[in-house]
């Protein structure tokens, strides 16, 4: 007997990148998959992956490296085109709205469902002008938006007042809860993403000149890699904090980095949803973050699951760190909070919410805005 479960492709630029966007969706492809839907990954360039895939679910790429997408336009437009065919698809997610440019003439006339998947806040185009118009396009010609928080679901009601119904379906805590919190008996601070200037390792650099001089044990580790690594090492050096701040690159199993730390750091100046505050939570890792749009704003209640202080403030980020390692009972009691809140994240509520929207019609457009779950609740 056919299954009725739809056949679902996941569209994404690449899987060979440690990010958040690209993890979630190796993520989410893999628990539907472990449902029984038929789950296959369209990457735009190199069909290797840094995240491990479902024997399930097939993976394939259009190109084996990134190549120019203006002089390559027809030719990804063409292998999206042919791949939904033999694959026959009936819902393309769209792991980015820009993709939008590409998949609407892609499969005109095809009659499957566009689902596009926003990880990025609706007030940042991350230096690419014609992201507006692709949310633009996914606005007017998708059948379903799914962003990451209410407070950015709100934003593309006011802003384009889409035609298609837009839905809050938070990032799934990616590793089972652990069985229990980290112990927090060492000396350490963790903060964790990629190097870039987004991540605002800058100014938690500057902040912990700091915090060293008042807590000389404590020590600062900044997990990730990526393009700001010798600027943050050059900065490092000339504030003197090379002998207790440690950037020991992309850890193959980040359960690790968490179980052995003592506080969590969040420095950055945007977030479409914030991931690893959610993996922090879960560990019990009491919290300083800044107040950045969207997800820390929306996943945090300040003062009582973690402390938060304005964007690029080192002297703010300073004294709550300051805060947590001075007053234990403070720390102990935002990361209890922090834990709790983190189950309402668990991977089954979330593919839940997934199989949900999957199984909606594809003419069913008649509400405008739906959440699934919030992290309000």
């Amino acid at each position: 007997m056919k299954s009725m479960l739809p056949n679902v492709c996941f569209l994404t630029g690449t899987l060979n990148v440690m990010a958040g966007a690209e993890r979630m969706t190796a993520t989410i492809a893999n628990a539907l998959a472990e449902q029984g839907y038929a789950v296959s990954i369209l990457s735009l360039w190199d069909s290797a992956s840094c995240f491990p895939l479902h024997p399930a679910v097939k993976h394939s790429a259009l190109f084996p490296q990134r190549p120019s997408f203006k002089r390559a336009y027809a030719t990804t437009v063409a292998g999206i085109r042919r791949h939904v065919k033999l694959c026959k698809i009936d819902v393309l997610v769209q792991v980015d709205t820009m993709l939008a440019l590409f998949v609407l003439p892609a499969t005109l006339g095809l009659g499957l469902r566009h689902v596009a998947w926003e990880h990025c806040h609706f007030d940042e185009d991350l230096g690419k002008p014609a992201r507006k118009l692709a949310r633009r396009l996914a606005a007017r010609f998708g059948d379903h938006i799914v962003v990451l928080t209410e407070r950015d679901r709100q934003r593309w009601l006011e802003a384009l007042n889409p035609r298609c119904p837009v839905v809050c379906i938070p990032n799934p805590l990616p590793f089972p809860m652990p069985a229990q919190p980290a112990p927090r008996t060492g000396t350490s601070v963790i903060a964790v993403g990629r190097l870039v200037p987004a991540k605002g390792f800058d100014t938690l650099l500057r902040a912990w000149s700091q915090v060293v001089a008042q807590a000389p044990d404590w020590r600062l580790v900044i997990v990730g890699e990526g393009e700001e690594r010798v600027a943050l090492e050059r900065l490092r050096s000339r504030l003197g904090l090379n002998s207790v701040v440690s950037l020991p690159g992309v850890f193959p199993d980040i359960t690790n980095a968490y179980k052995h730390a003592s506080i969590f750091c969040l420095s950055s100046r945007y977030e479409g949803f914030g991931l690893v505050l959610l993996e922090a939570m879960a560990f019990g890792l009491p919290v300083v973050s800044t107040d950045c749009e969207t997800g820390p704003r929306e996943l945090l209640d300040s003062g009582h699951d973690a402390l938060v202080v304005p964007v690029d403030d080192s002297d703010g980020m300073a004294q709550a760190l300051l805060r947590l390692i001075v007053h234990q009972e403070d720390a102990t009691r935002l990361g209890k909070a922090a834990r709790q809140k983190a189950h309402r994240f668990s991977m089954k509520r979330i593919v839940s919410q997934w199989q949900a929207l999957l199984g909606r019609s594809r003419d069913d457009r008649r509400c405008k805005a739906e959440s699934f779950g919030s992290a309000k609740e």
